[in-house]
C-alpha cells in the first residue's frame, strides 16, 4: 500500500519561510520522479515543483522559482520542499505526489496534503 505523508505546512507572516516533507512508503521511491503541487480555495491544483529520482534534474513553476526548492533523500524515502519568501499568494494546500516513471506527467500516488497559510 503506497503512503505519501505530507507535515510542516503552518501559518507564517509574508516572507517567512516553511520546510514541507514528504514521506513516502509502500514503493520504490528511487525510481520515481516526485513532484509538489498546490491547490489554493476556488482554483484548480497546480504545479509547484518536481525533482527526477537522483535529484540531479528540478523543474519549478515561474510564480515559485528563486523562492522554493525541492530536493530529495533517496535513502529516507523523503521529498522536501523549502518555501522561502513567502506571499500570501502562496496560501494553499501542498500535495507531494509520485510520478509513473514511464510516463511523463502522470502522477500516480498522492499524499493527503498539508495547509500553508501566508498572512499579509
Amino acid at each position: 500500500q503506497v503512503q505519501l505523508v505530507e507535515s510542516g505546512g503552518g501559518l507564517v507572516q509574508t516572507g517567512g519561510s516553511l520546510r514541507l516533507s514528504c514521506a513516502a512508503s509502500g514503493l520504490t521511491f528511487s525510481s520515481r520522479p516526485m513532484g509538489w503541487f498546490r491547490q489554493a480555495p476556488g482554483k484548480a491544483r497546480e504545479f509547484v515543483a518536481s525533482i527526477s529520482q537522483s535529484g540531479a534534474f528540478t523543474s519549478y513553476a515561474d510564480s515559485v522559482k528563486g523562492r522554493f526548492t525541492i530536493s530529495r533523500d533517496n535513502a529516507k524515502n523523503t521529498v522536501e520542499l523549502q518555501t522561502d519568501s513567502l506571499k500570501p499568494e502562496d496560501t494553499a494546500v501542498y500535495y507531494c505526489a509520485a510520478r509513473n516513471p514511464l510516463v511523463s506527467n502522470k502522477y500516480d500516488y498522492w499524499g493527503q496534503g498539508t495547509q500553508v497559510t501566508v498572512s499579509s
